[in-house]
This record gives C-alpha cells, sequence and structure tokens, in this order.
C-alpha cells in the first residue's frame, strides 16, 4: 500500500474540504465533519483534516497509478473552490 500525505495553508479550511466532500459524494462514499473528513475513491482512499492553518490529506492507495489519480483528482478540484486564492496542494510520501 502506498501513503503519502499532502498539506495546503489557508483559513477557509473547513469550507473547502466541505465543498470537496459534498461535490464528490455524488459518485463515492463520503463522511465528514467540520473538521475532517473521509472520502473512498474507487483507486484508493483519503482522509482530509481541517483546521486554522490550513488543509491536511492523508491517502493511501495499492499502487503508484492509483496514487497518482488520487492526486489528480484533488489538484484538479480543488483550485475550481478555491478560485481566490490559488491553492496548490504540496505533496509528499508518508513517513510511515
Amino acid at each position: 500500500m502506498i501513503r503519502f500525505q499532502g498539506a495546503v495553508a489557508t483559513a477557509s479550511a473547513t469550507l473547502y474540504m466541505t465543498k470537496l466532500c459534498k461535490h464528490f459524494r455524488h459518485k463515492i462514499a463520503v463522511e465528514f465533519d467540520e473538521h475532517q473528513a473521509w472520502a473512498d475513491f474507487p483507486f484508493g482512499s483519503c482522509r482530509m483534516y481541517a483546521d486554522a492553518q490550513g488543509l491536511r490529506f492523508a491517502c493511501e492507495a495499492p499502487h503508484e497509478h492509483a496514487a497518482a489519480r488520487i492526486r489528480a483528482v484533488l489538484d484538479d478540484h480543488l483550485p475550481r473552490f478555491a478560485r481566490q486564492e490559488g491553492l496548490v496542494i504540496e505533496w509528499q510520501p508518508s513517513g510511515a
């Protein structure tokens, strides 16, 4: 299993996480509240954490191609919901 993390600094983390989840729930299983979320993509899963400093992502996928798909989905969708901020997720491998 490939594990990787991402983060983006924003004061509107809860707003953007909620928008992502409401959008994704039309096609995949999603659970969320104002502080955290879980999205079950067909090619992997992602936990999201919102706080005053920003939005963090902790994802896992069975192989690198699936991990790339998760990153691509989030890299595509977050900037759409955060147009004014021009947010870009900084991805890195998990330390675990």
